[in-house]
């Protein structure tokens, strides 16, 4: 379809024909809000204030510490991590829903690096390999991870995708990747990359904070050695809900991470005094859960388990082509670039535009109800979420930022949020 000929009409009447639009009256969205951020926080369930309401009034209220054993929460990051797995192409007993991503990664990282540091074959590389874009937070555990350990790991940094088979080479312990990139949603080859780490002899461990529910995902198929991610964005389960860590069976015997806390223990209400790791995916786990956020991931969990990954992936497609060629169209004499691929294979479930004042038309977007997000250099990110965003969504939100783009109706002296 030719952006010439794309009507708010056409939009609707994809809409009566998505399949997927049931979907949307399962979230509680607010009135008069266009909500394009889910790939930064999704939208609330509207079943999680009564899972919150039961596990605090009934489970904690009534039951109180009974709950651990005869409302699940102590398989709790097992089970739900069972009912993850199947959109990451992992397999049972090879997920657990625990912590933040920041430190699944530092026990993913570490795991690896000791893994590679016990094989004489291997033992000798100390690079770890990433990119100069990926999200600050890996960077940082990886810095921080190679400072404490002292052994002569380096952080090597490539500034295009196209630089990493050379960066990824004999010397390379783990690459550590972003599976779509947090700016630009930038899709890697998840099998290409980590089959050519293999062949140097280096572990693949993959960030998924941007593909868990947004693109269709096989970490087995695709032969990633490790993989970390976040429930709250695409997985809707709330502000701060725990991360997940994914160990594939192959590697669960040699996984050993360095926060070795009782509930990764064998034994842990035996009250051990020494350290034995338990047999499988528990291994992964650190410390008491928090039980109220962990609860709530469920309910996002059960609304994806009525359709599938490639028709959530299918309706992303339509969105973002959608909204490149009504944004291309509609506000062609602004100054705006597209930063995010064209080709699908290569983009992921968001659409980001650099403005010269990104900042402030966002800020004057939000203020119009169309909540998208701000990243530095002059990012404005839009995400899609097809469980709950609409192609009448779209059109809207087009038409919503040519007229401030139009009418110049934004503060470029917009004081900065905390968080944009």
């Amino acid at each position: 379809m030719k952006a010439t000929m794309i009507s708010r009409h056409d939009c609707s009447a994809r809409d009566l024909d998505d399949p997927l639009a049931p979907l949307r009256q399962q979230f509680d969205l607010p009135q008069g809000v266009i909500y394009l951020d889910g790939n930064s926080l999704g939208a609330r369930p509207k079943a999680a204030l009564a899972r919150a309401q039961h596990v605090i009034t009934a489970e904690w209220g009534t039951d109180l510490i009974r709950s651990w054993n005869t409302a699940g929460w102590f398989d709790l990051p097992k089970r739900l991590g069972d009912r993850l797995a199947p959109l990451l192409g992992a397999g049972a007993g090879e997920v657990v829903i625990t912590d933040t991503t920041s430190v699944n990664l530092f026990k993913a990282l570490a795991a690896a690096l000791q893994m590679q540091a016990s094989d004489p074959a291997h033992a000798a590389r100390h690079i770890i390999v990433s990119e100069r874009s990926n999200f600050p937070t890996d960077l940082y555990m990886a810095q921080g991870l190679a400072a404490w350990l002292d052994r002569g790991y380096q952080l090597r940094l490539v500034d295009s995708p196209e630089e990493l088979a050379q960066a990824i080479a004999a010397d390379c312990a783990v690459a550590m990747l972003t599976h779509v990139n947090y700016r630009t949603g930038y899709q890697h080859d998840m099998a290409v990359i980590s089959s050519h780490c293999h062949a140097q002899g280096a572990l693949a461990l993959w960030d998924l904070a941007h593909s868990a529910g947004a693109v269709p995902l096989d970490l087995n198929g695709a032969g990633a050695d490790l993989a970390v991610g976040c429930t709250y964005k695409y997985l809707n389960g709330g502000p701060g809900s725990p991360a997940f860590i994914w160990v594939p069976a192959e590697h669960q015997a040699r996984f050993r991470q360095p926060l070795s806390g009782w509930w990764g223990h064998a034994t842990p209400f035996a009250m051990d005094p020494g350290y034995t790791p338990a047999d499988g995916i528990a291994r992964a786990l650190c410390g008491t859960q928090p039980i109220v956020s962990l609860a709530l991931v469920e309910c996002g969990l059960e609304i994806f388990a009525q359709t599938s990954m490639e028709a959530i992936r299918r309706k992303s497609l339509a969105l973002t082509d959608l909204f490149i060629a009504l944004v291309e169209q509609r506000c062609a004499s602004h100054p705006l670039g597209l930063v995010t691929p064209r080709e699908h294979a290569r983009r992921g479930s968001q659409v980001s535009f650099t403005h010269p004042h990104g900042y402030a038309v966002m800020q004057a977007l939000i203020a119009r109800g169309v909540i998208g997000d701000y990243r530095e250099p002059a990012i404005m990110r839009f995400g899609f979420t097809p469980l709950y965003t609409s192609f009448a969504d779209v059109w809207d939100a087009v038409e919503i930022l040519r007229d401030i783009l139009d009418t110049l109706a934004y503060d470029i002296a917009a004081k900065r949020d905390a968080v944009t």
